[in-house]
């Protein structure tokens, strides 16, 4: 049998190359990431990832990531793939409610999936579109989760913003950040709809299927809009985590420049 290949990374190499590009003491950082793109062999898998951005970031600092789970949806949507009509009413039936200590998130990837269960994680209360945090501002980030218009200033995303944090993109493009969406409330373009989500929820210990009003996402621009906002503007910190292309940015420049830049540039 052959050898592993590659680079040997630990939680010490990745906090080295995770202070190089940027992350500092206190921080509060947005972290999506991609276990694959840091390639080579990560001795602890995405623990170490974990460990790694959480020292650099230390108690003060605080950590978030993504925790959405979107297979908790009406079942007569998916595409990716869809489902036989005859199946529909049984997938409503038998779909466990979101619990937010239980409900995995497997399509965030498995960085995601183990953060948010590591213990003082806490998770935002949202069935589609949770938010996980820790440390010193994970209580105030993850609160009063607004569930209709789920991205905007009643989020996790706009908690970000006041905050003046980060966001940073460990192997994965623009086209991830979920940061972006907050400029899809805020921006006014012609062509923006609405648009109304069910999932399974708990209503007084009781599964029921609660219709959400929500802005109409669109994410098709998105790595044209942070391609632009690194071309006109100095920001974006650039490196290796890893063998991971990366990016830090600061949350609140980003979103700004991403409403003036949608209102420029949707609807014509």
């Amino acid at each position: 049998m052959e050898e592993i290949q590659g680079d040997l990374l630990t939680s010490e190499t990745l906090k080295s190359d995770l202070i190089k590009l940027g992350v500092q003491p206190e921080m509060t950082v947005m972290m999506h990431a991609s276990m694959k793109a840091l390639g080579g062999f990560v001795s602890g898998g995405p623990t170490a990832v974990i460990l790694a951005i959480e020292s650099c970031l230390t108690s003060e600092g605080t950590l978030v990531m993504p925790t959405h789970t979107p297979d908790l949806s009406d079942p007569e949507i998916w595409r990716y793939p869809p489902v036989k009509e005859s199946w529909w009413q049984p997938i409503r039936d038998t779909m466990p409610a979101f619990e937010a200590d239980l409900t995995p998130c497997l399509d965030m990837g498995v960085i995601n999936e183990c953060f948010r269960k590591q213990n003082g994680v806490v998770r935002s209360n949202h069935p589609q579109v949770s938010f996980a945090a820790w440390g010193s501002q994970k209580d105030r980030i993850t609160a009063n989760h607004s569930l209709e218009y789920s991205l905007s200033e009643q989020s996790p995303l706009a908690r970000l913003y006041d905050l003046e944090g980060w966001v940073l993109l460990l192997g994965v493009g623009h086209n991830k950040n979920t940061t972006l969406h907050l400029a899809e409330y805020r921006a006014e373009y012609a062509n923006k709809s609405e648009t109304i989500n069910k999932a399974p929820m708990l209503v007084d210990g009781e599964k029921k299927w609660v219709a959400l009003c929500d802005v109409d996402f669109d994410t098709d621009d998105f790595n044209h809009l942070g391609e632009c906002f690194e071309k006109e503007t100095d920001y974006v910190r650039r490196g290796k985590v890893g063998n991971a292309d990366s990016l830090l940015m600061p949350v609140k420049a980003l979103v700004d420049y991403g409403v003036k830049w949608m209102e420029a540039s949707r609807g014509r």
